[in-house]
């Protein structure tokens, strides 16, 4: 699949040129403009049956993604389709390979190929306290077939490599997606006075060995940074 980014990092838009056949999986509100002869259906985004049933309620509940999913459909002739967040932000891709997981913290994930999966995973008692959400999206290839997984931020995008020697702990709500092969655990900077007064929420402090990707803004402090300025109902 052939893919081209504009307008990076803020405002970035996505283009997936599709090959006859070929077929893209996307995030419900996503697509910004589309040729002719690339069809459009609509399905639950983990299957069908009741397992995909399930799978489907549990994203759309925990996870911050839709119930539904689209998925785009090049024809004989082939076509493109152009996708942007609802954010202004950037869009990454992973090269997913059978066996290997990305996670993705909810409303980043915005599209993948069709041989690529998604369930959610709980981050861990603590995270109920987080104000970013408490579960994280998972990518991955169940039918031994490599795919391709699309994620989005708000603000740009940057990549921190993690090793036994050199463990990262990043702000939950800066958290876009990280690979399989990190553990994580869910604290507070400084104790639950710093918590209080600080203004910092839950933290990740990542081990192991692989890749951590952080968004440059935080979408929950934009909108508490709003909120003295949101009209209020006035009581004659």
């Amino acid at each position: 699949m052939d893919v081209e980014y504009e307008f990076r990092p803020a405002f970035t838009l996505m283009t997936a040129n599709l090959g006859p056949g070929e077929s893209l999986k996307v995030e419900p509100g996503a697509m910004v403009a589309q040729s002719r002869g690339v069809d459009m259906k609509t399905g639950m985004g983990s299957g069908g049956g009741i397992g995909g049933f399930l799978k489907s309620m549990t994203k759309s509940m925990f996870g911050g993604e839709s119930f539904f999913v689209n998925n785009y459909t090049a024809g004989s002739n082939g076509g493109w389709i152009s996708l942007a967040p609802s954010a202004p932000g950037d869009i990454m891709e992973f090269d997913l390979s059978p066996g290997d997981e990305l996670f993705m913290q909810g409303g980043s994930f915005m599209a993948c190929t069709p041989s690529v999966d998604t369930d959610t995973k709980f981050q861990g008692a603590k995270s109920l306290f987080s104000r970013e959400g408490a579960f994280f999206l998972r990518a991955s290839c169940p039918r031994g077939v490599p795919g391709k997984v699309f994620y989005t931020s708000y603000g740009a995008i940057k990549e921190i490599a993690v090793d036994q020697n050199n463990p990262v702990i990043v702000d939950n709500g800066h958290v876009v997606a990280f690979t399989g092969g990190l553990s994580y655990r869910g604290t507070k900077v400084g104790g639950m006075g710093s918590a209080l007064l600080g203004g910092e929420g839950i933290v990740l402090e990542f081990n192991g060995n692989g890749k951590v990707w952080i968004q440059t803004r935080n979408l929950e402090s934009l909108a508490t940074r709003m909120i003295p300025f949101l009209p209020t109902a006035r009581s004659n």
